[in-house]
C-alpha cells in the first residue's frame, strides 16, 4: 500500500509539472499578443481543486468544533474501526484524541512535508484520490483498475459513516415517515368526514325586515342574494357591491300585499322567478325591473284546463333544470301549470292533481328532477306524485304514493339529491323522508320529531351528497332556534347548530361558494362561511370597509341666472358648495349654533325651564326679583331720576340750551290756600267788626 501511494504521489507532482510548464508557456505566447489582443482568462483547474479543499477543510473544523459534545459517544466506534482498517482515514485521525483541533493541525503538518508544496490539508480519501487519478493520469494502470473496482459506488465519497450515527439517522428517516404517513391519515380521515365541510367558523347577519323570511335564491355564481318575507318585500344583496354595512341595494314590492312563497334564479341567472300569495307569478331581472307576469285565470270557469291561469293563490315554484324559458307553479286551484317566459298570456300545459278517491286535492310543493325527467308534486293529503316530462298529456300519473305523509299535512318542500337518486320530502307531520324512485312504495329512512309550522320549511343536500339539512320550528316558550344535519344513509342526526332565538324556515347550500344562508323567523338572515374552505360570495364584502355617509351638496339659495348682466351685476353659476359654505361660515348670524331643544314640557316660547305654562313662568319671576320701594308710587320712580337728569342732561336740555326761557313754575298748594283765606270775605258772621 505505501508503495501504492509513493506511486500516485509521484504522478500527481508529475501532472502539476506539466500544468505548470503549460501555464508559463501559455503565458509567454499571451505577453506576446497583449499589444493586439486582449488576454483571454485562463482556469486552473489544480488551484480551484486546492482551494477547494481547503474551504472543505475549514468548514470540516468547524463542523468538529460545534459538534465535540458527541466526540465521547463517537470514539469507542471509530477506534474499533481503525483497528479493524488498515490504512487510517482523515476522520480517525480527527476523532481518536481528546482534542481534535489540535490532531487536525498535527495532521496537517505531517501532509504539507509528506506532500509536495502545492498540497494543503489532510490527506484525500482513497475512493476520491483514485477517482481523481482515473481523470488525470496520462498513462492506464491495472493496479489503479482494481482499486477502483473494488472501490464500491463510485457515488460514496469519503470514510465510512459510524453505526451509532447510521442507526440516529434510520430513527429519524423512519419517524418522519411515520409522522407523514399519520398526516395523510389525518387528511384521508377529514376529507371522508362529511361534518369537517361544514362552513360555520364565521357569521354574518342581514337585517331583511321584522316579519319572518319566507323565501331566500342565490343566482348559479353565487354573486347575488335574494330575500323575501311577509312584510311582502324583496331585497336583492349583492356581495360584490356590497361593504361592511351590509346594505341591500334594492327593495321592491312586486305583487304589493302578497306575501312572498318563493324564489328561483333561473338556470342561467339573468331572471328571478318570484311566486307570491296572489294568483299571478312574474318574472324579474337580476336589477329588480319586472319581465313579465302570469295571467290571472276565469274563476268562474269550472273546467280548469279551459282557464288561461291560476284562479287561486299560488304555493310555489321552479325552474325548469334544462329549458330556461320554462317554469312551473302550482296553486289552490289544485292544478300544475308549466310556463312559457315568451309567451305570458296563457300556460303551455296543465296537470291536475288527484286524491285516491279521484276528486281534487291541492298541490303545496312541486319541482323538476335534475334531469328534467319528471314533475313532481307534493300534496296536502300526504301524496306525492310524479309524472313523466316526456309524456305531453300529464293524465296520469307516472309514478306516485299516496300515503308518503299524514293526511292532511302539507308537504313543505321536495328536494333531488345531486346524483338524482334520491328524493327528500320534509312533511308538516314533522318528519324528514329519503325515498329511491326506483322503489317509491317505501321511504329508505324516516327522521321523526323535527317541528315544522311553516308551509315553506326547506330541506337540502350537502354538496358532497352525504348530509341532508333542515331547519326546525320553535314550540311554545323555547328560545333556541336551530338547523339540523341528518346522515343520508341512516337520517341519523349529527349536528346540530344554533342559528337564533327563533324558528329557522329557509335554508340554503351553494355547491360552488361552500356558504350556507339560513332565513330566520326574525326576520334576520344568517349566512355562514369558512375562510379556508369557502369562495368569494359573502368574503368579497367583509373585506371592504364602510364607506362614509356624504352628505348631498344642495345649493341653498336659488341663483337668478342674467347671462348679458353687467359685470358688476353678474353671478357665477355655482359649481359646488364648497365656497358658499365656507361664506356662511364667516357669517355670525348665519353660524350661529340654533337653541338646544326644551327637555320637559314647554313649547315655542322655551318656558320648560321656568314652567310648564305661561302663569306658572310669570309667577315665578314676580316670587324671584327683588321688592320695589316705588311699585306703588309712579311719580316718586320717575322723579329718582330728576337730579341725574338736571346734573347730565343729555335727551332735551342741550337741544334747547340756547333758547329754551327760564322755567316757571306753580306755586304750591299751601301758598294759593293762604290766599285764597286771605281774599276770600267768607261767611258774615266770620268777618271782623269794624270798630
Amino acid at each position: 500500500m505505501d508503495e501504492i501511494d509513493n506511486q500516485s504521489r509521484s504522478r500527481t507532482i508529475q501532472t502539476d509539472q506539466t500544468v505548470q510548464s503549460d501555464s508559463q508557456s501559455n503565458e509567454k505566447k499571451g505577453h506576446k499578443d497583449d499589444k493586439d489582443i486582449k488576454k483571454a482568462r485562463n482556469f486552473d483547474f489544480m488551484a480551484m481543486f486546492h482551494e477547494a479543499r481547503q474551504t472543505a477543510k475549514e468548514r470540516t473544523l468547524n463542523n468538529i468544533v460545534a459538534d465535540s459534545d458527541l466526540a465521547d459517544i463517537i470514539e469507542p466506534e471509530i477506534e474499533s474501526q481503525s483497528k479493524t482498517s488498515p490504512v487510517p482515514s482523515p476522520a480517525t485521525k480527527i476523532s481518536s484524541t481528546k482534542s481534535p483541533v489540535t490532531k487536525v493541525m498535527d495532521n496537517d503538518s505531517n501532509s504539507a512535508i509528506e506532500d509536495s508544496e502545492d498540497e494543503i490539508g489532510p490527506s484525500l480519501p482513497s475512493d476520491f484520490t483514485n477517482d481523481f487519478k482515473t481523470e488525470t493520469r496520462i498513462t492506464p494502470n491495472p493496479q489503479d483498475d482494481e482499486m477502483n473496482d473494488n472501490s464500491g459506488d463510485d457515488s460514496f465519497i469519503g470514510p465510512p459513516i459510524p453505526t451509532v450515527l447510521s442507526m440516529m439517522s434510520a430513527e429519524t428517516s423512519e419517524n418522519t415517515d411515520r409522522d407523514h404517513d399519520s398526516d395523510e391519515d389525518d387528511e384521508a380521515e377529514d376529507d371522508e368526514n362529511p361534518l369537517t365541510k361544514i362552513p360555520q367558523s364565521h357569521e354574518i347577519i342581514l337585517n331583511h325586515g321584522a316579519k319572518t323570511v319566507s323565501a331566500l335564491a342565490l343566482d348559479p355564481s353565487g354573486a347575488r342574494l335574494v330575500t323575501g318575507s311577509f312584510d311582502f318585500d324583496v331585497k336583492l344583496w349583492d356581495f360584490a357591491g356590497m361593504d361592511t354595512s351590509l346594505r341591500s341595494f334594492r327593495s321592491l314590492r312586486p305583487s304589493e300585499c302578497h306575501q312572498i312563497k318563493g324564489l328561483e334564479y333561473s338556470i342561467t341567472g339573468d331572471t328571478l322567478l318570484v311566486v307570491a300569495g296572489n294568483a299571478q307569478a312574474k318574472i324579474i331581472d337580476r336589477d329588480g325591473f319586472e319581465v313579465m307576469e302570469c295571467v290571472k285565470g276565469d274563476q268562474y270557469l269550472v273546467d280548469q284546463a279551459s282557464t288561461k291561469g291560476h284562479t287561486a293563490s299560488l304555493n310555489s315554484g321552479c325552474w325548469n333544470p334544462k329549458l330556461k324559458e320554462e317554469f312551473l307553479t302550482c296553486a289552490n286551484d289544485c292544478t300544475l301549470r308549466l310556463w312559457d317566459v315568451n309567451k305570458p298570456l296563457k300556460h303551455k300545459n296543465i296537470i291536475k292533481t288527484k286524491s285516491t278517491g279521484g276528486r281534487k286535492t291541492i298541490p303545496t310543493s312541486c319541482t323538476y328532477s335534475l334531469d328534467g325527467r319528471y314533475i313532481v308534486a307534493g300534496c296536502n293529503d300526504g301524496s306525492i306524485q310524479l309524472w313523466d316530462y316526456n309524456k305531453h298529456t300529464y293524465v296520469n300519473v307516472a309514478i306516485q304514493n299516496k300515503n308518503a305523509h299524514m293526511n292532511g299535512s302539507d308537504i313543505t318542500c321536495l328536494r333531488f339529491s345531486y346524483d338524482g337518486r334520491t328524493l327528500a320530502s320534509r312533511g308538516g307531520d314533522d318528519t324528514l323522508k329519503l325515498w329511491d324512485i326506483r322503489s317509491f312504495q317505501k321511504p329508505l329512512n324516516i327522521a321523526r320529531n323535527l317541528d315544522n309550522r311553516f308551509p315553506m320549511t326547506d330541506c337540502i343536500f350537502s354538496p358532497d351528497d352525504k348530509l341532508v339539512v333542515t331547519g326546525v320550528s320553535l314550540q311554545k316558550n323555547q328560545t333556541e332556534g336551530k338547523i339540523v344535519f341528518l346522515d343520508r344513509e341512516s337520517l341519523a342526526v349529527v349536528k346540530e347548530m344554533h342559528v337564533s332565538e327563533s324558528s329557522t324556515i329557509r335554508v340554503l347550500w351553494h355547491p360552488k361558494l361552500n356558504q350556507m344562508v339560513v332565513g330566520c323567523g326574525d326576520g334576520l338572515v344568517k349566512l355562514y362561511y369558512d375562510p379556508k374552505k369557502s369562495h368569494r360570495g359573502a368574503m368579497l364584502c367583509m373585506v371592504k370597509r364602510e364607506r362614509k355617509v356624504k352628505q348631498a351638496e344642495i345649493v341653498a339659495a336659488q341663483n337668478i341666472i342674467t347671462p348679458y348682466a353687467l359685470p358688476m351685476f353678474r353671478q357665477g353659476r355655482p359649481t359646488s358648495t364648497r365656497k358658499f359654505d365656507e361664506k356662511v361660515r364667516k357669517d355670525p348670524v348665519k353660524s350661529h349654533r340654533p337653541d338646544l331643544p326644551v327637555s320637559g314640557p314647554g313649547t315655542g316660547g322655551r318656558v320648560g325651564a321656568k314652567g310648564a305654562t305661561l302663569s306658572q313662568y310669570v309667577a315665578q319671576q314676580i316670587v324671584s326679583r327683588k321688592p320695589d320701594p316705588f311699585e306703588k308710587d309712579p311719580r316718586a320712580a320717575i322723579l329718582r331720576h330728576a337730579k341725574e337728569a338736571s346734573e347730565n342732561p343729555y335727551w332735551i336740555d342741550p337741544a334747547y340750551k340756547k333758547t329754551q326761557p327760564n322755567p316757571v313754575f306753580r306755586e304750591t298748594e299751601d301758598d294759593e290756600d293762604d290766599k285764597k283765606d286771605e281774599d276770600e270775605p267768607g261767611p258774615i258772621w266770620k268777618k271782623k267788626k269794624l270798630q
